[in-house]
């Protein structure tokens, strides 16, 4: 197999993310030879991965020939299922959306139904983006629970009863390409990175109905040996009150049963604030409710000190709050970064940043396509297509 540094993925890698725009570019990038890369590349033109385009500046010599990557190539299916919605997208190879259809739904009604939607959504989106199931390369699915990462089948998912060992996978053999599952959180943090990527690390947080982390060592999620990095949910904290909170997992005084969004809701009813849903508890918060905003601050500070304890552990450059719950904002904000300032150690906070996603709503459709896009296109799957 060619070197990592000059196989034809690598080289195709540094061109879709806009690293390299030549041949000339990619000698300079990987140290290989002009022979090696040039041929690489005509094999990738072969492949219809790549496509030459117009001349670039000169340097003194004949203008370089221009590379662009050939994001019609092929689609995938993005496939974002949360505990009470549902959001299927086709994207192109560089992750933009072609189509997207989604809806609430309630993930506790069982994989059969859930993944018949799902189908249901996958065929509506390929039609109205003018697509055949033929044009499917890859499948992306984020889920709300732990997963085996290895076969995609979750495992003893709290908030998704019915769903052990479940083989989501097989729900898309119809497409006959490969199916790529992995926990919502870790989805969203490959849609943070984004398409160029990044070499940070980064703590990418949702607070939903449920509490995880998605961990990006060097800009790659880090998943742990069976796929279950990140489960911050479920770490014992002592509530502010002393009481004790039994959590959907079977123990007590989880973060999610303490400061999730389950839990808010809870706790602004137990109070008289006139809500039905976490939602509404965010949008009186946003409203700048007085009683909802220190309830929403309250839970920022609680989530604050699992976050401390992380940091001090392992000091990233930046911490990305995402979810229903992070849309509340500078309340939830304010709590968090109390905690986290106040309880980290200096030289791990001194560059510290703690921001909001900017797009809540498109990062798990967007990862769930990067991840499905690696996949098809990731140096191992390329050097075998072009091999065959």
């Amino acid at each position: 197999m060619p070197s990592a540094s000059a196989s034809a993925g690598a080289l195709l890698r540094h061109v879709r993310t806009g690293r390299a725009r030549s041949r000339a570019d990619l000698v300079a990038l990987t140290g290989a030879s002009r022979n090696t890369v040039s041929a690489r590349v005509d094999q990738l033109i072969a492949a219809n991965l790549l496509e030459e385009g117009g001349r670039g500046w000169s340097t003194g010599g004949r203008p370089p020939t221009l590379l662009q990557f050939n994001a019609r190539a092929g689609c995938v299916l993005a496939v974002d299922l949360g505990v009470t919605s549902v959001d299927v997208a086709v994207t192109d190879l560089s992750a933009r959306v072609l189509a997207t259809a989604g809806h609430p739904i309630d993930i506790a009604v069982g994989p059969e139904p859930v993944l018949a939607e799902v189908d249901r959504l996958g065929r509506l989106v390929l039609e109205e983006a003018g697509l055949d199931t033929s044009a499917v390369c890859a499948v992306g699915v984020g889920v709300p629970g732990p997963v085996e990462f290895s076969t995609g089948r979750p495992s003893h998912p709290p908030i998704m009863p019915g769903w052990h060992d479940h083989p989501i996978p097989e729900a898309f053999a119809r497409y006959d390409c490969p199916v790529v599952v992995d926990n919502d959180v870790n989805v969203m943090a490959l849609g943070e990175m984004g398409v160029a990527g990044s070499d940070q690390d980064v703590l990418v947080v949702k607070v939903g109905t449920g509490i995880g982390c998605g961990v990006v060592v060097e800009g790659r999620v880090y998943r742990g040996a069976q796929g279950s990095a990140g489960d911050i949910g479920h770490i014992y904290v002592a509530p502010p009150d002393g009481r004790t909170v039994i959590c959907r997992c079977g123990q007590e005084n989880c973060l999610e049963a303490i400061a999730g969004g389950g839990a808010l809701l809870r706790d602004a009813r137990a109070a008289g604030l006139p809500v039905r849903t976490t939602r509404d508890v965010v949008e009186l918060a946003a409203q700048g409710d007085g009683p909802t905003l220190e309830l929403v601050r309250g839970a920022g500070r609680t989530i604050g000190t699992v976050l401390a304890a992380l940091v001090n552990f392992f000091n990233p450059h930046r911490i990305v709050m995402t979810g229903g719950v992070a849309r509340a904002g500078a309340p939830l904000l304010a709590g968090i970064r109390e905690a986290v300032y106040g309880r980290s150690m200096p030289l791990a906070a001194r560059a510290l940043e703690i921001t909001v996603s900017d797009a809540p709503d498109l990062s798990g459709r967007l990862g769930a396509a990067l991840m499905a896009i690696e996949e098809f296109l990731g140096e191992d799957a390329v050097h075998r297509a072009l091999t065959r």
